[in-house]
């Protein structure tokens, strides 16, 4: 995408990118969005023009579909500290799994990076992005 076609985004919500055509990506979508009662999230596939205008806006490389990505209030937050955070606003017992975050990022993310290596592999890959149901329209970022 083009500098001259950029356009701010901006929301007063935690914004979550993910890889559009990974099934497990498109899984975690699914389970945040069932634990989410506050619908404290709002999502965008990084192959999408709301994704690739946001890794823009805050500086992170256009082809950077590795991780799952969560931009809370202006900051950056990539991998498991990603993931952690998220969590940590789900409703039940997920909120608990926050205590992970006292692991140190290289630990966490040995971890994350296995799965993020393996995951077209283990779970597959969609021909294109999720196109979400118009109940749920309103919780993903189109442009």
């Amino acid at each position: 995408m083009s500098q001259e076609n950029f356009r701010r985004i901006t929301t007063e919500k935690d914004i979550v990118l993910f890889d559009g055509v990974c099934n497990l990506c498109n899984h975690a979508v699914n389970f945040i969005i069932d634990r989410d009662p506050a619908q404290r999230f709002v999502f965008a596939s990084l192959q999408s023009e709301a994704g690739q205008q946001l890794l823009i806006q805050y500086n992170l490389d256009e082809q950077y579909l590795d991780s799952l990505v969560l931009l809370q209030q202006e900051k950056v937050f990539v991998k498991s500290t990603a993931a952690l955070r998220i969590a940590r606003y789900l409703s039940g017992i997920w909120s608990l799994s926050y205590v992970f975050i006292l692991f140190p990022p290289f630990i966490r993310n040995f971890f994350y990076d296995i799965v993020a290596r393996f995951r077209y592999r283990l779970f597959g890959k969609r021909s294109q992005c999720r196109i979400p149901t118009p109940e749920l329209e309103a919780r993903f970022l189109v442009h």
